[in-house]
């Protein structure tokens, strides 16, 4: 049992929780809270000195307020150099860095960070993906890396 838990926790490690940072409401909701828009932050865990900022839309009313309700997949991500960038490690070409529930079970916004080796570059794609069907709909920002070279695993 401890083998288990200690493996899920390595396995979550990775993955950052987003903070809450602010949030407007669109559409009033009689029973439960209204529908809004959210803005969550974090921090990418492998770059020290790049904070990500998404948006979501978030489903209120009764489904919403008793977390049964499907967010919309519609979002927008936007990662900014907030200190000196240092790498923590050396980064793979391609990791998912944030992943958040906007259903119940089947349904996630993500964030993947793909290195553009041939402009020294951080780029952050946003997404959100369903177990059966997937939604093309998707948001990408980029982080220049200058006065030093992205290291990338081998």
């Amino acid at each position: 049992m401890k083998t288990a838990c200690l493996s899920l926790a390595v396995l979550l490690a990775g993955l950052v929780h987003a903070e809450e940072i602010g949030s407007v409401d669109t559409a009033f909701q009689l029973i439960g809270p209204d529908h809004k828009i959210v803005v969550e932050a974090f921090d990418d865990p492998a770059v020290n000195g790049v904070a990500c900022y998404v948006s979501r839309a978030k489903t209120g009313g009764l489904s919403g307020a008793v977390g049964l309700a499907k967010d919309p997949s519609r979002f927008s991500v936007a990662c900014r150099q907030i200190g000196p960038i240092k790498f923590v490690k050396p980064l793979p070409k391609q990791e998912e860095v944030f992943k958040e529930g906007a259903s119940f079970v089947f349904k996630h916004v993500r964030v993947v960070r793909i290195v553009d080796v041939k402009r020294n570059a951080l780029t952050y794609l946003g997404y959100s993906d369903k177990l059966v069907d997937g939604s093309p709909d998707n948001a990408i920002t980029a982080v220049p890396v200058s006065g030093q070279t992205i290291p990338l695993k081998p």
